[in-house]
């Protein structure tokens, strides 16, 4: 298994950046695959996931409206599509997955990690 990010960069607020997570090595319907970051001085934290028992997504409640979670099965490739970026989004961003049926979008569950893309949201 491997997770690969890109897209990260500097971007001022009110800006956009989509992030992709390359993946190889599985079937991406067959894993709980998700966007994590790690702000400076913070523990890691969910962003947003995609579930392998029925697709359904989910974000946290700070990203909500302004993150979209998607897949490219055909790509094997995962995006995070960003927008409105706020400075208090910047941080190093991950993907993450798991072959797990029930596992829930937090870090400790989930098995496979990607190296992190910075994202720097600032003016």
């Amino acid at each position: 298994v491997q997770l690969v990010e890109s897209g990260g960069g500097l971007v001022q607020p009110g800006g956009s950046l989509r992030l992709a997570c390359a993946t190889s090595g599985f079937t991406l319907d067959y894993y709980l695959i998700g966007w994590f970051r790690q702000r400076p001085g913070k523990e890691r934290e969910r962003v947003s996931c995609i579930s392998n028992l029925d697709g359904s997504l989910e974000y946290a409640d700070s990203v909500k409206g302004r993150f979209t979670i998607s897949k490219d099965n055909s790509k094997n490739t995962v995006y995070l599509q960003m927008n409105s970026l706020k400075p208090e989004d910047t941080a190093v961003y991950y993907c993450a997955a798991d072959p797990g049926s029930y596992r829930r979008c937090v870090p400790d569950e989930l098995e496979h990690w990607g190296q992190g893309t910075q994202v720097t949201v600032s003016s």
